[in-house]
């Protein structure tokens, strides 16, 4: 685990320093074909693609794992940003906010809908929701009418019960389970009830380096993936898991500024993109870790164990680099 980990990280930060120092504009040219390799690897998943507790999300190449679904996201910010870049030349607001419906809503939403789909049938459901927050958050920060999006939330909340009859049946337990963690100690609720025990006996400071009882005697399980920070906040406590949201606020807080800051529209809205992708990951996963959101399988962006979502964070920063250089 240790070995694989660490050749993603050398891979991730050579990504790093070459999309850093490349100029960002040059990746207009690869939008749309890099969107459609990302669809082929998804349909090849499906077919061809390893099965893990239950789910069919990973393609076995030599003595990695990878995970089509975390390009999918990335691919998903870069024609999300060209596309609604394109309505504007000078104002990012100026004439997105004229949009129809069908151009500023269905269409684009039709862009994320063929990945969205793909990556359900997997299923992941939390990385399907994650590309519909970020449709819906781009679309706000690009200008497209509020009504328009609160449609879309209200659609969604009606139809939610249609939903449930789609959903496999340990899904539906996870949902159960959050509703009442008690329902199932030993079944479906006894992760989500081990991670909150985790992180209160971390206490203020923290049972110190290796030395958690639920990590170190495995009463914890995915402690190096989905729940790693349940095993980080038992070692370092209160202090450390504050200390740890900080750099993530540090973080997510710079790319709003990159976006800010950036007169190019397409680096604008990739700006924002990323950051509203990091933010809404690490909510979900802190958030499933403490027991306030159900239990989706996303990944903490920088930490969680997992190369393809680490090279994916790693292409991430280093364009956001560049955009802050050149932008």
């Amino acid at each position: 685990v240790f070995l694989r980990q660490l050749v993603w990280v050398m891979l991730g930060w050579t990504a790093f320093i070459i999309l850093s120092r490349m100029h960002y504009r040059k990746l207009l040219y690869g939008i749309y074909p890099f969107y459609i390799v990302v669809i082929v690897m998804l349909v090849l998943v499906l077919s061809v693609g390893g099965v893990r507790l239950g789910a069919q999300r990973w393609i076995k190449i030599w003595w990695f794992n990878f995970q089509p679904s975390e390009f999918a996201k990335i691919s998903i910010i870069l024609v999300l940003s060209h596309y609604f870049s394109r309505k504007a030349l000078n104002d990012i607001r100026l004439n997105v906010g004229s949009l129809s419906f069908l151009r500023g809503i269905v269409f684009p939403f039709l862009i994320i809908g063929i990945p969205f789909g793909l990556i359900l049938k997997q299923p992941d459901l939390g990385t399907a929701l994650l590309l519909v927050f970020i449709f819906l958050g781009m679309a706000y920060f690009s200008g497209v009418k509020v009504r328009y999006i609160l449609l879309i939330l209200g659609a969604g909340i009606l139809l939610s019960p249609l939903f449930w009859h789609f959903l496999r049946d340990y899904q539906k337990d996870m949902i159960l389970v959050f509703l009442n963690p008690n329902s199932d100690p030993l079944g479906a609720g006894y992760t989500i009830i081990q991670s909150k025990i985790a992180i209160g006996s971390g206490r203020l400071f923290g049972k110190g380096w290796l030395s958690g009882t639920q990590g170190q005697l495995n009463f914890l399980p995915e402690s190096h993936t989905d729940f790693i920070f349940g095993i980080f906040s038992e070692e370092t406590g209160f202090i450390g898991s504050f200390f740890l949201l900080g750099l993530y606020y540090v973080l997510i807080l710079e790319a709003f500024h990159i976006a800010e800051k950036t007169s190019d529209n397409f680096g604008k809205l990739f700006s924002f993109g990323i950051g509203l992708m990091l933010a809404v990951q690490v909510y979900i996963n802190v958030s499933m870790t403490l027991g306030i959101s159900p239990v989706v399988g996303v990944p903490l962006p920088l930490m969680s164990y997992g190369g393809s979502n680490m090279l994916v964070n790693f292409v991430c920063l280093g364009i956001l680099q560049n955009i802050k250089r050149r932008g």
